[in-house]
């Protein structure tokens, strides 16, 4: 039986190594980024035909979106270290460590989606992260340079901006009214060839398949037919009145190619995130506040529950909003808001959807009962602020407190410099597995001496490496996504 792996398209051939509360939105924001209630004006002469002779009609889908749709180009620096062999068995002895480098240009292609008409632009992180520079390629063959608005690499989503107006776009369309068997479009760039359009159903919804290694990661992708190919990434999916209805991210292939499934990032959840980004340079998170586990016939049979699916609440953490809300561990959510809950990653991508403040009614089954909870959302520290790009320090955005080392520490580890972490609380360090009392010597290969260094390795969102050593001796390294 062949073995199947999930693909990330632009990795996959975009890289060539030769030589990276709504409603405190502005107005402004809710008239460029439309859930489309109403067909813009540059699209009124047009009328969608359901059909053609019985047949599903697609070229007014493919009329308002090959135009909106862009080629992306990015160039990048890969610097990697390594080591002399000579002097390798000698690093150990004098607690050495090799500063050589060699820097390799990479060049990589994707595709993004105009979501305004004055040049804003959604694609996958994956296609510009570590992007020293970014040429976007227009329908019409126009080219501009692109700089990155902001990234979530939870998401694996980046929102671009280019200095351009009266631009064509495309509307937002509901997600959430997406059915399995809906025909699609997908339009993007496969193989650096501009406006390609291929079309599919829906196969399923809420699909979590593991790409985004992060702690933090959302995954619950649209899963459709339509062919995708490397190249497509950040390229749109379209339902039949022209709505964006998707962000084109992966493949599921033994080779790279595509060979019958593809997975986009659902509208709704899209949307949130390029709003945050336009708004505050940050994406805005809410959290819900306890330890879940997707409710199946095993679970069920476990926890002696009558249901067999939904969410089980396996903790609920103190102060967080579902504690506030009075749900507790051994619930089992069954829905929120009016949409039936049936497995964990439905029930992630609502939550991300919202932002801290917002208020959601959530139906959860307490033995025998059903019972509606009001739950209001908080941040990641505990609040229902907003919080701003300049806020997201190391201590709120990794849930630790940290301090110097003590020389008597590093003359102890061999050591002479590090950032030792004093605290953790619920938070991305944690999650990922690391111990208090661990001392940070470098992230992503720069040496960390002091807190100043340590905010400034945690500036930027993107892949992050972290090496170091406990107290014991024990060296340790550590990799997540921001």
């Amino acid at each position: 039986m062949k073995t199947w792996k999930i693909v990330l398209i632009s990795i996959a051939a975009g890289i060539i190594s030769s030589f990276a509360g709504y409603k405190f939105f502005s107005k402004k924001l809710e008239r460029e980024i439309v859930l489309n209630e109403k067909i813009p004006a540059q699209f009124a002469q047009y009328r969608p035909q359901n059909t053609i002779a019985g047949l599903p009609d697609f070229t007014y889908a493919a009329e308002m979106a090959v135009p909106a749709v862009v080629h992306i180009k990015t160039a990048a620096i890969e610097r990697q270290e390594f080591s002399d062999d000579f002097l390798f068995p000698f690093y150990d002895f004098f607690n050495l460590t090799p500063k050589f480098f060699k820097e390799y240009p990479i060049v990589g292609s994707g595709s993004g989606v105009i979501i305004t008409k004055d040049g804003y632009i959604l694609t996958n992180n994956h296609v510009v992260n570590n992007a020293q520079k970014i040429i976007v390629t227009l329908n019409d063959k126009r080219e501009y340079k692109a700089k990155v608005v902001g990234t979530d690499p939870n998401t694996d989503l980046a929102l671009l901006k280019i200095d351009a107006t009266d631009l064509p776009y495309l509307p937002f369309g509901n997600s959430n009214e997406l059915k399995v068997g809906h025909w699609v479009l997908a339009v993007g760039n496969p193989y650096n060839l501009t406006s390609t359009v291929t079309a599919g159903i829906v196969s399923a919804k809420a699909r979590n398949i593991n790409i985004l290694k992060s702690a933090s990661a959302i995954e619950s992708f649209i899963q459709t037919d339509a062919a995708v190919n490397p190249g497509n990434s950040g390229g749109a999916l379209v339902n039949l009145n022209g709505e964006l209805v998707g962000i084109i991210t992966a493949i599921a292939s033994t080779n790279g190619a595509f060979t019958g499934y593809s997975f986009a990032i659902p509208s709704n959840l899209a949307r949130k995130v390029a709003q945050d980004l336009m708004e505050f340079g940050v994406v805005q998170r809410a959290y819900f506040g306890a330890s879940i586990v997707e409710v199946n016939a095993e679970i069920a049979k476990k926890f002696g529950l009558d249901v067999t699916q939904g969410v089980y609440i396996q903790e609920v953490f103190p102060e967080g909003s579902a504690y506030d809300a009075g749900i507790d561990a051994g619930d089992v959510i069954v829905k929120v808001d009016s949409l039936d809950i049936t497995n964990t990653s439905q029930f992630l991508e609502i939550i991300a959807e919202k932002r801290p403040s917002d208020k959601i009614q959530v139906t959860i089954k307490r033995g025998n009962h059903l019972l509606t909870k009001t739950v209001t959302l908080k941040n990641r520290t505990g609040q229902t602020s907003f919080i701003q790009k300049n806020q997201f320090t190391s201590s709120t955005l990794l849930g630790a407190t940290f301090e110097p080392a003590s020389s008597e520490e590093l003359r102890k580890l061999r050591l002479d410099h590090g950032i030792k972490i004093v605290k953790l609380k619920d938070g991305i360090l944690k999650r990922i597995g690391i111990k208090e009392g661990f001392i940070i010597t470098k992230v992503n290969g720069n040496d960390v001496y002091s807190l100043e260094d340590l905010e400034k390795a945690f500036s930027n969102s993107g892949n992050i490496f972290i090496e170091g050593a406990y107290p014991n001796g024990m060296r340790a390294y550590y990799g997540f996504n921001l």
